[in-house]
């Protein structure tokens, strides 16, 4: 039972979404040179409770998302945004979070958290079936694919112990620790084979570091927005990141600093912000926002 409140409590800590709800909000989005425009907004799940943890599908016009059904359980829900439809993934006796498309585009890795107690890793096939594990021996609270079989984790420590960084290989089986005291945002950098975390090292100071699979080195890009632990990449050099209410870019090469985004239109909708996705054209922008 102690696994099971730890994990929800990491879930919500970023907001009261299991009591206040949480949407996730679609926008057009356009980068140029100098400047990150979005425009056009629409709320696509206008559904009373918590939606979340929203993941762009590589090819297709498909946002994968966690959404509680009535009885308090998350299923996997997807939206096409090309035809404006919702349907669910999963309709199962678990609760999944962190819907997350795996290397080749076949199944749809997340957090299986079950009645029992066991927190799972796993993936669905994308096309609907049950589920694999892929891990069970360590608490997941979100991951990253690396490639085909290796993953960065974040694993949840306890009242004695920090949340951890793995490295984690399952065709070897390999699990070694990278760094402590990490955040909830775990990216593979666009274009690249490099990965991103956040790490805190105080309350409100955290850094955006980059880990480099092949040479096993870890480097810092930047600090993040005060306080806060998640992002997106907008492609191999830019990064965006809220300060719960506005938008801004970080642009790694430049190395201005953080600049506000601009809006076009009504961007009323944008308060509380906790979590942001970036399809891989860089044009759409999925922003999850507390009600």
């Amino acid at each position: 039972m102690k696994k099971i409140f730890c994990f929800i409590a990491l879930f919500h800590s970023f907001s009261v979404t299991a009591q206040t709800g949480s949407e996730i909000i679609l926008f057009d989005l356009r980068v140029t040179k100098n400047v990150v425009i979005i425009s056009n907004v629409k709320n696509f799940t206008s559904h009373k409770g918590y939606d979340n943890q929203p993941f762009f599908h590589p090819k297709k016009s498909i946002i994968y998302f966690s959404s509680f059904n009535d009885s308090g359980r998350s299923d996997l829900k997807y939206y096409d945004f090309k035809n404006n439809k919702t349907k669910n993934l999963t309709t199962t006796n678990e609760r999944e979070y962190s819907p997350t498309v795996t290397p080749g585009s076949k199944f749809i890795s997340c957090i299986i958290q079950r009645d029992n107690g066991e927190q799972n890793l796993g993936q669905y096939p994308i096309k609907g079936g049950g589920a694999q594990v892929l891990i069970k021996d360590l608490i997941v609270g979100y991951h990253a694919w690396v490639s085909k079989n290796k993953l960065l984790l974040f694993v949840l420590g306890d009242s004695l112990h920090p949340n951890t960084l793995h490295y984690v290989d399952l065709r070897l089986k390999k699990d070694t620790v990278l760094a402590e005291n990490i955040g909830r945002s775990l990216h593979q950098i666009p274009g690249t084979d490099l990965m991103s975390f956040v790490q805190r090292v105080s309350e409100k100071e955290l850094l955006i570091k980059q880990f480099d699979p092949r040479t096993m080195k870890i480097t810092t890009i930047t600090a993040t927005k005060p306080g806060q632990d998640h992002l997106t990449w907008l492609n191999s050099h830019k990064i965006l990141m809220s300060d719960g209410v506005n938008l801004f870019v970080f642009d790694v090469i430049a190395n201005t600093g953080w600049q506000l985004v601009t809006i076009e239109g009504d961007g009323s909708m944008l308060k509380g912000i906790t979590r942001l996705a970036v399809n891989r054209k860089s044009s759409k922008l999925a922003v999850v926002v507390s009600e």
